[in-house]
């Protein structure tokens, strides 16, 4: 499922660099975040959709990717991001 407009554009206001910045590695670490939320909530309903069990899965991954590039760039904002969305290591 897509996001709604309005909560996408809350996530980008929040985490984004400047006034332009909709890509940026923390905008993409956060919208990936809301994503793979929802997708665990609908497969604790719906335990036998395993289509969505590997979309899941390929979120988390490119998720882990985002997060080991931010890491190897600068660790502050890394530190920054990992501790506002709840991510663990």
């Amino acid at each position: 499922m897509a996001l709604d407009q309005a909560k996408k554009a809350a996530i980008i206001a929040k985490y984004a660099r400047s006034e332009n910045d909709t890509g940026s590695t923390e905008v993409q670490v956060a919208i990936l975040t809301d994503r793979i939320l929802y997708l665990t909530e609908h497969l604790k309903t719906n335990k036998k959709d395993h289509s969505s069990r590997l979309g899941l899965l390929k979120l988390v991954g490119q998720r882990r990717r985002l997060m080991r590039y931010l890491k190897n760039t600068d660790l502050a904002r890394w530190n920054i991001i990992k501790t506002d969305l709840g991510i663990r290591n």
